[in-house]
Formats: C-alpha cells, sequence, structure tokens
C-alpha cells in the first residue's frame, strides 16, 4: 500500500513537472515565432537609459516567458559587443519583473480548463495551413498545457494531506524562524538548480500550497531560493565568454542573491506587507464541492515573486553605473588564449533564433563591408606603378578572414536549422547560408584579380598605361555595382535591384568592348605573351565577379522576384 502511494505520488507529479515544462516551452517558441520582429525592436530599446533597458528586459521576458532565455541571450549579446556591460544589468533586472507574469498566470487557477484548451489549440496546430495560425495555435496549446500540469501536480500532492508521516516530513520545513526561511531559501535554491527552470518549481511550490501541504510562509521562503537557483543558468551561459560576458552573468547572480539576502533579513515584515496588499490571509482554508482548497494562497505566493523582483529592481536601478563598475573591477580582463574567432555570433543565441538570425545578419553586413575594402586596397595596387607589398598582404589577409567568417556563419545557421524553426526563420537563414557564400566569392574574385596583377609586376614587366586606365575604369564600374546591392542588403531596400540590372549589363557589355580593344591592338602593336594573356583572364575574372554580385540580389528577393524588378 505504502509502494503503490509513493508510486502513484511520483507518476502523477512527475508526468505534471513534465507537462509544466513541455507547455513553457511551446509557450516561449510560440510566442517567439509569433512575436520574432517585435523581439528585435524590444532588444533595440535597451539603450543605455537605465529604465529603458528595464522595461525592454521585461517585455521580452513577458512575450517569450523565460527569463532564463532572456538572459542567456543578454550574456551572449554582451559576449558579442552587441551590448554594453550597463545596458545588460538593466535588462537582467527587467527579465526578472518580466518572469513573474508566470505566477499570475497559474494565480489565475483555471487548471480544470488545460485540457480541453489544449485540445483545441492541439486540433488548431494540426489542421491550420496558416504559419502565424499554427504558431497562435502552439502558444495556446503551450498556456493548456501549463495550467494542465499545475492541475497534476496539485492533484499529485493532494493525497499527501491525509498520510501523516508524508505531512510531517513535509512541515519539517517551516518558515516559522529566521534559520526556517534560510532552511526553505536553500531547498527551493537547490530544487531549482536541479530542475534548471524557476517557473516549474514555482508551479510545485504553489502546487503543494494549494493543496495544503505547506503554509504559506514556507512557500514564499521556497521562492526566494528559487529565484537564486534560477542565476546558475547565466553562470552557465556565462563559461567561456568574454570578461564582459561573465560580468553580465555575475550581475543577474549578485542582484538576486543580494534580494534573497536583505529580504529573507525582514522576512516577516515582506510577509505582512504582501499579506496587505492581498487583503486576506493565505492560509484561510474553504470547502468547494467537498474538496478544501486555499483560494488566495497562488495569489499570495504570486505577489511574492513579483514583490521581490519590484522591490530589488527600485534598490538597485539608481546604481546601475557603480554596478558595473564594481563588476569589472571584481573581473578584470585576462589574456585571451583561443582559437582565433573571424566572427561575434554566439552559440547561445541558438536559445532564440529570432535574435540569433539577427545577429547573423549582422556579421554578412560585416562581409560587404570587408569586400568593400579589398575594392578599395584593390584599386591603390593596380593605380600605384610601384607595388605595396604591405598593402597586398594586408588584402590577402582580408580575403582569409572573410573565409573565417563564412565558415562560423554557415556553421552556426547550420545548427540552428538542425532545431525546430519557424518556415520564415528556416527560410531567411537558407538566405543567409548562400549570402554568405556569395559574399566571400566576391572576396575571392577580388583576390584572383590581384594575383594576375602581380603575376605580371612579379616578372619585371610594366603594364601600358592604356591597360591600366582602362582595368581601373572597369574596377570602378564592378565595385559601384557592388556598392549598389550591398547597400540593398544593409538597408533592406530591394527596390534598388531594378536599377542594379541595368547596371550588371552595361559591365558585361564593357567587359565585351574592352576585350574586343585589346584584341585590336594586339593586331597593330607588341604586346608582351604574359600581358596578353593576362589581361583577358582579368577581364573575365570582373565578369564572373560581376555575376556573383547578382546572385546576391537574386537570393535578397528571390529569383522570381528579381526577374520580377528586371521586368519593371
Amino acid at each position: 500500500m505504502n509502494l503503490e502511494f509513493i508510486l502513484n505520488l511520483a507518476f502523477t507529479v512527475i508526468g505534471g513537472v513534465g507537462m509544466f515544462l513541455l507547455g513553457m516551452k511551446s509557450l516561449s517558441e510560440g510566442l517567439q515565432a509569433v512575436a520574432g520582429n517585435r523581439l528585435r525592436k524590444l532588444i533595440g530599446m535597451a539603450t543605455n537609459n537605465r529604465f529603458m533597458a528595464t522595461g525592454a528586459g521585461m517585455l521580452v521576458t513577458c512575450i517569450i516567458q523565460s527569463s532564463s532565455v532572456t538572459t542567456v541571450m543578454t550574456v551572449g549579446f554582451v559576449n558579442a559587443g552587441l551590448m554594453t556591460l550597463q545596458q545588460a544589468i538593466g535588462v537582467i533586472m527587467g527579465a526578472n519583473i518580466g518572469t513573474t507574469l508566470t505566477g499570475w498566470i497559474l494565480a489565475i487557477n483555471i487548471g480544470k480548463y488545460g485540457l480541453p484548451i489544449l485540445g483545441v489549440a492541439a486540433l488548431m496546430f494540426v489542421f491550420s495551413k496558416r504559419e502565424k495560425m499554427r504558431y497562435t495555435a502552439m502558444t495556446v496549446m503551450g498556456i493548456g498545457m501549463v495550467f494542465f500540469g499545475l492541475e497534476l501536480m496539485k492533484n499529485g500532492f493532494a493525497p499527501i494531506r491525509d498520510v501523516p508521516e508524508y505531512l510531517a516530513w513535509f512541515q519539517r520545513f517551516s518558515a516559522d524562524t529566521y534559520f526556517g526561511v534560510l532552511k526553505c531559501a536553500l531547498v527551493g535554491c537547490i530544487v531549482t538548480m536541479v530542475v534548471q527552470s524557476s517557473s516549474a518549481t514555482l508551479g510545485i511550490t504553489m502546487g503543494l500550497a494549494a493543496s495544503g501541504v505547506i503554509g504559506f510562509e514556507t512557500a514564499a521562503a521556497l521562492v526566494l531560493g528559487e529565484n537564486v537557483g534560477t542565476t546558475l543558468t547565466a553562470y552557465i551561459a556565462s563559461l567561456g565568454t568574454t570578461a564582459n560576458g561573465k560580468r553580465a552573468a555575475y550581475a543577474h547572480i549578485l542582484f538576486n542573491i543580494s534580494g534573497a539576502v536583505w529580504i529573507t533579513a525582514i522576512f516577516p515584515i515582506y510577509i505582512g506587507g504582501v499579506r496587505a496588499f492581498v487583503g486576506h490571509d493565505p492560509n484561510t482554508m474553504a470547502i468547494v464541492n467537498g474538496v478544501e482548497t486555499y483560494p488566495f494562497v497562488m495569489t499570495s505566493i504570486a505577489a511574492v515573486h513579483t514583490g521581490f523582483s519590484v522591490f530589488n529592481t527600485i534598490f538597485f536601478l539608481p546604481f546601475t553605473q557603480i554596478f558595473a563598475r564594481v563588476l569589472t573591477r571584481l573581473v578584470p580582463e585576462k589574456p585571451q588564449r583561443e582559437t582565433a574567432k573571424h566572427t561575434k555570433l554566439d552559440m547561445r543565441m541558438l536559445e532564440s533564433p529570432t535574435m540569433g538570425i539577427t545577429q547573423s545578419r549582422r556579421e554578412i553586413t560585416y562581409m560587404g563591408k570587408r569586400d568593400r575594402d579589398m575594392f578599395t586596397m584593390l584599386k591603390a595596387v593596380l593605380s600605384n606603378p610601384e607595388t605595396d607589398r604591405e598593402l597586398i598582404k594586408n588584402l590577402f589577409k582580408k580575403e582569409e578572414t572573410l573565409d573565417g567568417m563564412q565558415m562560423e556563419i554557415t556553421t552556426f545557421l547550420t545548427k540552428m536549422l538542425a532545431g525546430q524553426l519557424p518556415p520564415t526563420l528556416a527560410e531567411e537563414a537558407q538566405k543567409q547560408i548562400r549570402l554568405a557564400d556569395e559574399f566571400e566569392t566576391v572576396s575571392d574574385y577580388v583576390t584572383m584579380q590581384l594575383k594576375l596583377y602581380l603575376r605580371i609586376i612579379n616578372a619585371g614587366i610594366a603594364v601600358p598605361d592604356i591597360m591600366r586606365e582602362e582595368l581601373l575604369s572597369l574596377h570602378d564600374a564592378v565595385f559601384e555595382f557592388f556598392n549598389l546591392v550591398d547597400r540593398a542588403y544593409r538597408e533592406k531596400n530591394t527596390a534598388i535591384i531594378k536599377n542594379a540590372y541595368a547596371q550588371g549589363e552595361d559591365i558585361t557589355n564593357m567587359v565585351r568592348e574592352l576585350r574586343g580593344k585589346h584584341l585590336a591592338r594586339l593586331a597593330e602593336i607588341t604586346v608582351d605573351p604574359l600581358i596578353s594573356t593576362t589581361y583577358p583572364d582579368m577581364l573575365a575574372g570582373y565578369r564572373r565577379t560581376k555575376e556573383h554580385i547578382v546572385n546576391i540580389a537574386e537570393v535578397m528577393v528571390g529569383k522570381a522576384g528579381y526577374a520580377g524588378k528586371i521586368a519593371e
């Protein structure tokens, strides 16, 4: 009988926790897919203004319903240099407030409707053809699983009240003294570290309190510990990051630990404030349909959770600059002994594909900038009869950097595509893989032109002025064409592509014209054989460069879309 009771308890609670966690995952992924563009804009709000940064962190976390994801993203952004430490501190404080929305959702206490919500949403998800509807259904399905999982946990814990020995074991964790509060907080911290979800442990705590297994004070102390336990995720995310990435993670840890310390020190006063806010005694029991319930305890626990983050933020917000300076001293810069990395891509961003795709796009725009630099450097070499060996060396180094960038971007996006992505994000990732390849190929052709030119120079042969002028005019035309298409990508202005097609055709005609002039010269004057063969190769190289620039334009709008631009 004892074994059967334990098994039933374990199976029901484990099933409830699993359903709850799966629901939170579906809710987070669905919301990220539906609100992807809004997330980008909200992250952009994270300026050095502490209030804006806090608001951005709060709103993003309210949308994706996971402070862990927001915190990991923030550590990744700081590590990549996309966000300052002061901005990150504000975002982290806001994320702590945003995640408390979960408690209020659970406090609605509509667990009995969780299963029908889940069922209806699942049918919508299976039979809907529209992408946005499917991900909206996934979000609702997640909400249904969260409520149903909480209901399973409550039902699983309820029989404990009828078994004195089990009830007595739980009552050993009582927050009736200062050390009792610390003991409960420690339990909440450890369980959250194991489960790796403060939302799940909050659900377990609410389930125990709603079933009458533990009192409100004990539940409140557990919540304080859960806030500390969730910082382990940030610490794990900081492993292998730069000093600034570690500082962002430690900001989260110190913020939550400090809050737990000062609130436990005034625990009776804090709990009294929560009771006054709710307006009812959380431990009040009521009989509904012959079942003992505690109608105010879940709302009170949600208030404890929110109060912790709000008061802690109010306390720390005026001192974000000081906080950042303290962290900078605590975590000094250290010499980096690691494999050279060509991009600032961070695999932690795979936790949020919407943000990851933005980061990879940023790296591709950097590839375009490096291509532009290479065009400028090549022109300087072609223009000057005196060979600048240092400039040539730097140009080759830039090409090697672009090779590394293309490899890292492709690896990052390939790993992203291996996960579950909305079709629009998957399509964008595929486009970016192709774009990274095309930008890298443009750099290959720039260095190929340099190698052909050096073949002549290293042989001690002077390039005739007329040929140098022709090459420079063709170079300028191709560079202008690249600038046009590259600007269209940077500014997301595909209307420019209409003009690009005509410009590309002009380059093709220019190459034909220059080839014809070269052949005519060969019939009139004596030209060194090396120049007579290398010059046409350079003309062909510029034409192929133009073709890859056209490929970039096609990827931007789709081949059919590009054909439409031509028709215009």
